[in-house]
């Protein structure tokens, strides 16, 4: 199997770190020359790495072609190049439909659409991807964990939710920063706060039958601590604005 790469940022070299590490048997990974300093240190890295002479050298060797363009630019890319009939081709641009794209390819090509997250270089990732691909799938599941959306409106929604990965190191961060105000060495605050939402995080992953509401009451005595600031979140309005910033992100991705 021969994948490329058009696009080399921060998430092809995820992916290729983790599909260099995992069980898939990949002949070749053909990545674009755009971001020259990510695609030499990865080409360093890794034998299996050859760095293309342009994106169209990269869409003509690959059987599994990547598109990891910024959706700023995506356009005037994909526009540009020429793709075969019935190739596999996989989008992991943020916020553009499936229309625009086939419409910006202009060929019958495979597309799946995909949200991998950096932690698929450690092969921890979970990533969603519509329509429903069983090889497209497979090479995800070798990345972590694969969810394959029956519908438009379930991956949309798996995109718009996978945007609190900033707010979560927000949270962390401001944390972080008043313990840092109260006088705590801010290196041992974080030593203490990231392990504990780690800890919190893969509770979450193994009680999955347990609603998540359950777990919160559980980790919550009742006239608590825990309590009382999950009931002064709700009643500064927190709740709301998460949903509101959900509900924009997700109109941008519909548009």
């Amino acid at each position: 199997m021969r994948i490329g790469f058009v696009g080399t940022g921060t998430i092809t070299e995820a992916m290729v770190t983790g599909i260099v590490d995992s069980p898939l048997e990949v002949a070749e990974i053909i990545v674009s020359p755009r971001n020259r300093e990510i695609a030499a240190r990865l080409a360093d890295r890794f034998p299996a790495v050859r760095i293309a002479k342009d994106n169209q050298a990269v869409v003509d060797a690959a059987e599994i072609l990547f598109l990891a363009i910024r959706p700023q630019i995506a356009e005037e890319v994909i526009t540009e190049l020429t793709f075969r009939k019935g190739q596999s081709v996989v989008s992991v641009i943020a916020a553009t439909d499936r229309p625009r794209l086939l419409s910006w390819i202009n060929e019958e090509v495979d597309l799946t659409q995909a949200v991998p997250l950096p932690f698929v270089a450690e092969r921890e990732g979970v990533t969603a991807i519509y329509p429903q691909n069983p090889e497209v799938a497979a090479l995800f599941a070798a990345l972590g964990t694969a969810v394959e959306c029956e519908t438009r409106e379930e991956y949309d929604l798996l995109a718009a939710a996978s945007a609190l990965m900033g707010t979560y190191f927000g949270i962390l961060d401001r944390t972080t920063g008043w313990l840092a105000e109260k006088g705590m060495e801010r290196e041992k605050a974080r030593a203490y706060l990231a392990p504990l939402y780690a800890s919190l995080a893969q509770t979450a992953v193994r009680a999955e039958a347990t609603p998540l509401d359950t777990l919160r009451r559980e980790f919550s005595t009742p006239g608590g601590l825990n309590e009382q600031v999950f009931d002064d979140f709700e009643r500064g309005g927190g709740s709301r604005a998460l949903t509101e910033a959900l509900e924009a992100v997700l109109r941008r991705i519909k548009r």
